[in-house]
């Protein structure tokens, strides 16, 4: 079994499209006004309207009621990346820190409240960890 992807559901598609395309560097597929995907090498964010709910289980999802997930990306270096969205990121959590299992993590919310993970592994072992996980 592999996770493939993560869906958010909101009531405007474009700003978080537009948003994660910017923090991320990826070119989401938009595949309809209602529907887009953000690829990564191992994984998807997949971005969808509230109108997609009622065709997969109605009244199932909410837009902007998440406070137990996080999305979290690998990145090559976190603290290029923070200086990179000063000013652009309007809601951060954590400034660039080295946490206890050795990763240095910055956080923030999307424009939705998702919280958002941008983290690159520091300590020996937590780049161990990431290596035998992405392969």
């Amino acid at each position: 079994m592999n996770l493939v992807s993560i869906r958010v559901i909101t009531s405007d598609v474009d700003r978080l499209v537009d948003f994660y395309e910017r923090v991320t560097g990826v070119k989401a597929n938009r595949y309809t006004e209602d529907f887009a995907e953000l690829r990564t090498g191992s994984g998807t964010l997949a971005i969808a309207s509230t109108r997609t709910v009622p065709l997969f289980a109605p009244g199932s999802a909410h837009p902007a009621d998440n406070r137990s997930a996080v999305i979290e990306f690998l990145v090559d270096d976190v603290d290029a990346v923070h200086r990179d969205l000063t000013g652009f990121v309007d809601d951060i959590v954590k400034e660039p820190t080295t946490m206890p299992w050795g990763n240095r993590a910055f956080l923030f919310r999307d424009p939705d409240g998702n919280l958002v993970n941008f983290f690159t592994p520091v300590t020996p072992e937590a780049v161990e960890r990431s290596t035998a996980a992405t392969g």
